[in-house]
């Protein structure tokens, strides 16, 4: 896929600040598969240097929607060089059915932030962000023509694919990991992920990850959405879109993506 165009739905997308709000809510969900908490379980360090793995995350994602082609392909090839080592009994990440479900996850959490925080995407335009997303797994290895061609294709495939996910000890241990860091000092971020998880969540998944919830915390979730989409696309552009742009600039000072020294690899799934 070539470069996006200035004007694409995944560049004006993927620059809103409001989809990290979902962070927590994509991890869970990837996790959610057995085989990708095992990956994350066996290659993964994050819940000893989460602001890293965040950090490589995003670089993966701004880099290959809002960043030049030179440092798409950058990042793209860094990430799957790790990619290719991250295998073990009963996974491989480089696996299409997982880069899928992967991807899918990303989609999905960028298209329901938006919807919540912004506004509905257009029934023109979702076709060409579906497309655009596909970038995020064919980089990585995906047969173009396993991608969901269309909205309708998309939605099948997700419907099947979370009545098969399951919540086991792999993945309970790291969403507890996710929501309780070594370093205290994130626990207020980390608790306000965990909330918004909650809320986003499917009842069953949300219950077999233990995030408490009842009718009070739902009508706290509620009003917040609320109060989100009526102040947020308010707020100036620029202003908006500051957290890409600052992890772009963080990348091109960074030269690339330079890992920190002695780091054990990029996170296993984004």
């Amino acid at each position: 896929m070539g470069r996006s165009s200035e004007d694409s739905p995944l560049r004006r997308i993927h620059s809103e600040a409001s989809l990290l709000g979902g962070a927590a809510y994509a991890i869970l969900l990837q996790i959610a598969h057995p085989s990708v908490a095992q990956g994350v379980h066996d290659h993964s360090d994050f819940s000893s240097r989460p602001l890293d793995r965040l950090r490589g995350t995003l670089y993966y994602v701004y880099g290959t929607s809002l960043g030049t082609g030179e440092e798409r392909a950058r990042v793209q090839a860094i990430v799957r060089a790790v990619h290719r080592r991250v295998n073990g009994p009963g996974y491989r990440a480089l696996d299409p059915d997982l880069l899928l479900w992967v991807a899918a996850t990303l989609f999905h959490t960028w298209t329901r932030l938006y919807e919540l925080t912004v506004g509905e995407i257009d029934e023109d335009e979702f076709p060409v962000f579906l497309r655009e997303a596909a970038v995020f797994a064919t980089a990585l290895g995906l047969p173009e023509d396993e991608w969901p061609a269309t909205p309708a294709a998309f939605d099948a495939y997700w419907s099947e694919a979370v009545e098969r996910l399951e919540v086991g000890e792999t993945a309970l241990g790291i969403s507890r990991q996710l929501f309780w860091p070594a370093n205290r000092l994130l626990w207020p971020i980390t608790h306000v992920q965990r909330f918004l998880a909650g809320g986003l969540l499917p009842p069953k998944l949300r219950e077999n990850f233990e995030i408490p919830w009842s009718t009070a915390r739902q009508r706290w979730f509620d009003r917040v959405v609320r109060v989100t989409r009526a102040v947020y696309p308010r707020l100036p552009r620029v202003l908006r879109a500051l957290p890409s742009r600052l992890y772009l600039w963080s990348m091109r000072r960074n030269g690339g993506w330079t890992r920190p020294r002695g780091a054990r690899g990029s996170r296993a799934y984004h």
